[in-house]
């Protein structure tokens, strides 16, 4: 159905219309709006003082007994920066009993939706941490799209058509609902100690360990790390502090973002428009939001004016263009941004790390911005947790960017690509996009050229020095489908005492031994495997699976048919996967090999690193 026959076939319900100027939701009776009122005003009723739904929004500075220490005090690891990045990673740290320090330089969670698209990998990650199903009870589940040309419709897509996956393909959920969340579930933690209203003026990063100074209400002081983690953005203070900048692409085009509050019966789909007759010769999205809230992004050219752009009475006639005169709506926040397609050349430099859009940017199409940096920590937090607890040499922190690095160009580069397709700059380009996109309505293969933003998906870290290859002893032994060394775990639901149960749920946290037990597999067998994983020098945790139908011993899970299928494990009877805390594959075998999983973790702990470390330096030496 073309866009114009659709809005005329009445999709779009009337609202009652709100007569403001300020971008505050209907039903608030303000005055004048503040950026704390803003973030009251958001709050939705589940969000009430006293319902077990709370998630605060703003927050009260308390003076931190630091502050009038007579010397710095020194903590194991301090974060920059309370966003969903910053939040995380201390979520992780105290998961794993670490204190840890996290500290914003504001007392709110963020104002406007800015980032909404929370991907499958990310909720996984997040469910980990104790966040997951609120995240999405309250976000708006999708995984189906369409892609238009002027007013016709070229194509759907479905990006997760296969059954037995927990988490959904996506969810959209404005970022003020993803932090308040998370915050609230860190102020659970003892661990955490969460201190706003500390500004970062000052930072020495030395051999062993960090001095930061600090901006508050009450004046400044001194804080000591052993390690930082920055987290504080694209506008990092950390990064202009150290005089380091990011290396790539800012693209010459600008986009006006504008979240509007209305009704309307649109699907719960991505929608994305080329050409569209609203916005000639641009581009065009429409997402929605919880609470009535629609994201709608357009393509402006790099000639528009920013300032005068984000006025009401410039975003109003756009907006109109797209929805028609007679469908009221309100603006609750519009922005106008360019897109940059950049990273830092190095994420660790000495005890500092950065992490999520501190270390590295990209356009905002295929929504792979927070959802790396998500990522980002669910890479560093176990390395850094061994490190501090003297099993893994320094070596491994050197991983962080050798993998991270690895998904930010994978990342820039479709970034990039998605950016050129959707921007073209010269006469040439913007021919062979057309002309992609007119053979698009009939042929698949140029459905497959068509480039609205490659959507999000987790790395594989194959060129990891922490993996070890597959080494079949014949061809019958090789393995297939997608769980190779460096791949992140694929969900599927099983069976555990009866009850159904989550294939990640028994995975992450620690080193597991994933093993698909024999049908005749004994108690003793098990017991003995189960010993020799213990005795390792970073204990391996086992994880039986039997086959269905099976007498399965207590705690022990029942496959489905799903972790059998090419898919998925491409598992047999014997199969035995070893995989990192991050629930990544770092080796497989068809026979579970003690002494070959003892070396595979040996090279996942970096070990393996060090000793090419120290072969690299003694080589110089001797030259």
């Amino acid at each position: 159905m073309g866009w114009s026959r659709f809005r005329r076939k009445g999709k779009l319900n009337q609202t009652k219309p709100w007569h403001r100027t300020s971008f505050k939701k209907p039903g608030r009776k303000i005055e004048r709006v503040t950026k704390k009122q803003r973030l009251r005003i958001r709050e939705t009723p589940f969000m009430t003082q006293g319902s077990e739904n709370t998630a605060p929004t703003d927050f009260t500075f308390t003076p931190s007994p630091d502050q009038s220490a007579a010397t710095p005090v020194r903590h194991p690891v301090v974060i920059i920066g309370a966003g969903p990045v910053g939040l995380a990673a201390a979520l992780d740290l105290a998961q794993r009993g670490r204190k840890v320090v996290v500290l914003d330089d504001d007392n709110t969670v963020s104002t406007g939706s800015r980032a909404i698209c929370w991907a499958k990998r990310s909720l996984e990650i997040m469910d980990r941490l104790g966040v997951g199903d609120a995240l999405v009870e309250k976000g708006v589940t999708w995984k189906k799209g369409k892609v238009f040309f002027g007013e016709e419709q070229l194509y759907a897509f479905d990006l997760l058509p296969e059954e037995g996956h927990r988490m959904p393909a996506f969810i959209n959920l404005q970022q003020y609902h993803f932090e308040a969340y998370t915050v609230r579930e860190v102020l659970k933690h003892p661990e955490i100690d969460l201190r706003w209203n500390n500004k970062l003026v000052g930072v020495e990063n030395r051999e062993d360990g960090v001095t930061l100074i600090l901006e508050t209400p009450d004046g400044e002081y001194r804080l000591a790390a052993d390690y930082m983690l920055a987290a504080d953005g694209a506008r990092s203070t950390t990064r202009r502090l150290l005089g380091l900048d990011f290396k790539g692409q800012v693209f010459k085009d600008r986009f006006l973002i504008a979240d509007v509050i209305m009704k309307a019966d649109f699907p719960t789909e991505r929608w994305f428009w080329f050409d569209p007759p609203f916005n000639k010769g641009q581009s065009a999205l429409l997402h929605k939001q919880p609470d009535d809230v629609w994201r709608i992004d357009l393509q402006l050219g790099w000639d528009a004016d920013p300032e005068e752009e984000r006025k009401p009475e410039n975003v109003i006639p756009r907006l109109k263009a797209m929805l028609g005169d007679d469908v009221e709506f309100e603006l609750e926040w519009v922005s106008v941004y360019t897109f940059q397609c950049r990273r830092l050349e190095k994420f660790r430099h000495g005890r500092i790390f950065f992490i999520g859009d501190s270390a590295h940017q990209v356009s905002p199409f295929g929504a792979r911005g927070a959802n790396s940096g998500l990522q980002d920590i669910d890479n560093l937090i176990w390395k850094l947790d061994l490190v501090l607890a003297g099993k893994a040499p320094e070596s491994l922190l050197e991983s962080y960017h050798d993998e991270r690095a690895f998904a930010a160009d994978e990342n820039i580069l479709n970034s990039t690509r998605s950016t050129d397709f959707i921007t073209p700059k010269s006469d040439a380009s913007r021919a062979f996009r057309d002309a992609v996109l007119d053979l698009a309505r009939d042929h698949d293969f140029a459905r497959k050229l068509v480039n609205s933003g490659r959507l999000s998906l987790p790395s594989t870290y194959s060129e990891s020095g922490l993996n070890s290859p597959d080494s079949p002893t014949s061809t019958n032994d090789r393995f297939i489908g997608q769980m190779l060394p460096g791949a992140p775990c694929a969900d599927a639901p099983v069976t555990v005492d009866g009850k159904e149960s989550w294939l990640l749920h028994h995975l992450g946290g620690d080193f597991c031994g994933l093993y698909f037990a024999r049908t005749d597999e004994t108690a003793e067998s098990l017991a003995q495997l189960r010993e020799s994983l213990a005795a390792l020098e970073v204990p391996v945790r086992l994880v039986p699976i039997f086959p269905p139908g099976s007498d399965t011993p207590a705690g022990a899970l029942m496959d489905s048919p799903q972790l059998m299928t090419e898919a998925r494990y491409d598992a047999r009877p014997g199969t035995f996967t070893l995989i990192r805390p991050d629930q990544h594959v770092t080796a497989r075998w068809r026979e579970a090999d003690p002494q070959a999983i003892r070396g595979a973790l040996h090279r996942a702990l970096g070990k393996g690193l060090a000793a090419a470390d120290a072969e690299t330096v003694n080589e110089g030496t001797a030259a």
